[in-house]
């Protein structure tokens, strides 16, 4: 493994020598692209953790559920977690294309006619019946039915920027802040499934890992038992990937639950802000220059099932570590992204 390395290591000091932007990229960069770095990583994570238990990381004990025990991480740090008051289901009133038949034009109609709420239009003849069936439904509507209407009408950046500010409408205690890691892209177990939640002044993070492979309903129950109704998933590309990955991983094992929860996707909206801004729209390049977050020997998934791997044939922890660290701070990034996208759409 040396010898691979170090030849390695030579090819990339050639590249470096001679690439002629080089000097936008340091050796360190390069060699952390490289499969041999990550080999390497894995031995000093084996050697370091040499002995030690999955009950010696701290905040982990084994807990039990329906489906037998799982290893549950938990961890807590203070945050100062504050949606400013923004009154959104009265701005929902100023938005007369919330109802059916009035799109951009129609709207800009009828506020010259004096018809500036969906209030207002209780006194005009073709819309008021809409009007009233909206009003009347407005307060008993779920947090989920809002952000589906408000997906069915997005007619430029103020229907955009209303997807972010309805988010001060549930209890922030609800927001389940959500990411898995796998042993691929489809058909396999999830190995590890993060939540963190706001309580108080502090965001509590709750990991739920696959000690064998037979523990995965254990892992997927453990980490529902956080979930109830009200709970609104926040994630990042989660409608694409980890919520319908869950949902299929469900099916396999013929675990019945309820997963039609509210869902923000903050991925759509960082590269609705962002986008202009930044490199890209990936988690760790919004940490690094919108929050200042560099992360140290960060494993990327595609290392993650040979990570895992080794775990389970060598009975070490020691690769899964960055591993359980990658995915706690994801989650706990979502928390900081979800308040700073906030704020920008309402006080900027």
């Amino acid at each position: 493994m040396m010898q691979d390395l170090e030849h390695e290591n030579y090819i990339l000091n050639s590249i470096l020598k001679s690439s002629p932007s080089s000097e936008n990229f340091s050796y360190e960069e390069y060699r952390k692209f490289s499969p041999a770095y990550y080999s390497d990583l894995k031995e000093q994570l084996l050697d370091e953790y040499h002995g030690k238990e999955l009950t010696d990381i701290e905040g982990s004990k084994i807990i039990d559920t329906p489906y037998g025990d799982t290893l549950q991480i938990v961890n807590k740090r203070r945050i100062d977690f504050n949606l400013l008051e923004n009154n959104f289901k009265n701005q929902m009133n100023h938005n007369l294309k919330l109802l059916p038949k009035i799109g951009i034009k129609t709207e800009e109609n009828l506020k010259k006619q004096g018809f500036n709420t969906i209030e207002s239009l209780l006194n005009h003849d073709s819309h008021k019946n809409n009007a009233r069936d909206f009003l009347e439904s407005i307060d008993s509507m779920s947090f989920s039915e809002i952000i589906d209407l408000l997906n069915r009408n997005k007619y430029g950046k103020a229907c955009k920027d209303n997807l972010i500010k309805c988010i001060s409408i549930p209890d922030v205690e609800n927001f389940k802040f959500m990411d898995i890691e796998t042993l691929g892209l489809s058909n396999v177990p999830i190995i590890l499934i993060g939540v963190a939640e706001i309580k108080g002044n502090n965001i509590v993070s709750s990991q739920y890992f696959l000690r064998d492979l037979d523990e995965e309903p254990a892992v997927l129950k453990a980490y529902f038992s956080h979930l109830d109704e009200d709970s609104v998933h926040v994630t990042f590309n989660g409608k694409t990937f980890d919520v319908p990955f869950i949902r299929n991983r469900l099916n396999y094992h013929r675990v019945n639950v309820d997963f039609n929860l509210a869902h923000l996707d903050l991925m759509y909206f960082a590269k609705y802000l962002w986008r202009d801004d930044l490199p890209n729209c990936q988690l760790q390049t919004i940490e690094k220059y919108k929050f200042g977050i560099e992360r140290v020997d960060d494993v990327p998934g595609q290392y993650i099932p040979g990570y895992y791997n080794t775990y389970l044939s060598q009975k070490n922890i020691g690769p899964m570590i960055p591993i359980i660290e990658h995915n706690r701070q994801d989650i706990v990034s979502l928390a900081d992204f979800l308040m700073k996208m906030y704020e920008e759409v309402n006080y900027e």
